[in-house]
């Protein structure tokens, strides 16, 4: 034992000999160099630490909470015990760039100023978006005194896209692509977003009456709600299918979902349906000051998109292109059908419904940028729910079509002569099966339109086709919208493909179309 405290007491006396002292209480540190030269105290010297404000530039005047921020020598900083052997009490000398607004015009620009500026920009953004509109569409609403949809919403008719002054669509689908794309004649160019530059998810009027934190105050929505689904949508779910609208007539949220659906949905689609109904941090509606929502707020949910497993025409930039110009309009695509659908995505062709959430939630909603994603506080989702949610989605149905068999034809005993005379027309000469087969209307492929042979401008490329089940129920038309009804859809389609359609073959199409 002696000889073992000798071992000690040499090696503690030579850590003291070394400039080293052996400290063993608990809670302080084991070993202080005492021969580490102090640190300047000149006032002149910590100074220098800190950014003066301009003479010039007064408006960079710091707030109490800026100043929390920025090292100040002369302030004492409270003594922090777990940061009291760090500079300056760990402080980072500089500015806290987390709360400069991304893309800010200059420092310390506050989120006061951009609100006030883009809102008094935004009666300007909306006149020329209407312009634009006006000038390619007739936007009077001409409802059909028939058909409806499913909740009640009449259905408009078009085409409504406006032709060259002494055109006909006759002339014009005898003319040959480089003819229209030399002339300027194409009626369906690529419809912008009204904010390009902002971008960002805009929502509809009808649903921000009922939810005003979607409001934004830099850029209104565009197309008239004449042209746009019902508000809410019905859901149908496939495991209940005689229940009909499950939803009961209501928007499916985090204070109903429960009601709605605990005897329906099994434990595991019920928390899929609370974390899609769950407001998450996106790019334009979060807690940062770069937002464009006037009040603070948690985010978006996945179902504020796509309300009640559908949609209601809200419309983003999609998150899969760049640079940003050549980031096309990209509208909320219907969940009905996802049980028996193989890829996701208008451009990512996503193999899963699990893989289509996780990536959804990082791109869409922080337009493909993760690193703004990380600035904003982000909430990772960990893969051990994914597959909750997508057990939720896979549950959405199509609504109810009585017209088709079981092969997803038309039964002839119900149908009408004009909606067979349609049918032919859409497994023959229209070719509207290649891509759009029976029974769910979809090939789980992606298709290139090569649009470029009509427009002054490069196509859009390879973009999924998407089922056409209850496809009366999803105006506008076109991943961008720029079809605002299923005739402009047609008179769209009659020309890209050259099909010279007579004006009786397009409304007998029509007429299938909506018996879908």
């Amino acid at each position: 034992m002696q000889n073992r405290l000798s071992v000690v007491a040499a090696f503690v006396l030579g850590l003291t000999a070394s400039g080293f002292i052996l400290v063993a209480r608990p809670g302080e540190p084991v070993a202080v160099d005492k021969k580490q030269p102090a640190r300047p105290t000149d006032p002149a010297a910590e100074a220098v630490r800190v950014r003066p404000v301009p003479a010039d530039r007064p408006e960079l005047k710091l707030t109490e909470h800026d100043k929390s921020d920025i090292f100040d020598s002369t302030r004492p900083a409270p003594v922090t015990p777990a940061l009291k052997n760090q500079p300056n009490q760990g402080r980072i000398t500089g500015f806290d760039f987390a709360r400069d607004p991304l893309n800010s015009p200059k420092p310390f620009t506050t989120f006061e100023e951009i609100m006030k500026a883009e809102s008094a920009a935004k009666p300007a953004v909306t006149a020329a978006q209407r312009k634009l509109l006006e000038t390619r569409y007739d936007l009077a609403p001409k409802p059909d005194p028939q058909v409806k949809m499913l909740r009640g919403k009449p259905i408009c008719v078009g085409p409504t896209a406006r032709l060259t002054e002494g055109q006909t669509w006759d002339q014009l689908a005898g003319m040959s692509p480089d003819e229209i794309r030399k002339n300027n004649l194409f009626p369906y160019p690529s419809l912008p977003h009204p904010l390009h530059t902002n971008g960002g998810q805009v929502f509809p009027p009808v649903q921000i009456a009922m939810f005003p934190r979607l409001e934004r105050f830099d850029v209104e929505f565009d197309i008239p709600n004449e042209f746009l689904p019902e508000f809410p949508p019905a859901m149908f779910l496939q495991n209940r299918p005689e229940l009909g609208d499950a939803s009961r007539g209501q928007v499916v949220s985090l204070a109903n979902f429960r009601e709605l659906f605990k005897e329906i949905m099994t434990p595991v689609q019920l928390e899929g349906m609370r974390l899609l109904l769950t407001p998450l941090p996106q790019e334009e509606f979060n807690l940062t000051d770069d937002r464009k929502s006037s009040a603070p707020q948690l985010g978006v949910a996945c179902l504020d998109c796509h309300v009640n497993g559908h949609t209601t025409g809200q419309f983003h930039l999609t998150p899969d292109v760049r640079p940003q110009d050549r980031r096309f309009r990209i509208d909320t695509t219907s969940l009905r059908g996802m049980f028996n659908q193989q890829i996701h995505g208008s451009k990512r062709s996503l193999r899963s419904v699990e893989d289509f959430t996780e990536f959804e939630q990082r791109t869409a909603y922080f337009n493909g940028d993760p690193i703004r994603a990380m600035k904003k506080g982000f909430q990772e989702l960990p893969r051990s729910v994914i597959p909750h949610m997508a057990q939720a989605q896979i549950m959405f149905d199509f609504p109810p079509a009585p017209k088709l068999d079981l092969t997803g034809r038309l039964d002839p005993k119900k149908a009408t002569e004009g909606e067979a005379r349609g049918e032919k027309l859409f497994f023959g000469k229209a070719n509207c099966a290649v891509c759009h087969p029976a029974p769910f209307y979809l090939d789980d492929k992606m298709h290139d339109l090569h649009l470029e042979r009509f427009l002054n401008e490069p196509g859009d490329g390879p973009i999924k086709a998407f089922t056409l089940r209850g496809i009366k129920e999803s105006p506008p038309y076109l991943h961008d919208g720029r079809c605002l009804t299923l005739e402009d859809a047609v008179e769209f389609f009659n020309l890209v493909q050259g099909l010279k359609l007579t004006q009786q073959e397009k409304a007998d199409l029509v007429a299938f179309l909506r018996c879908l």
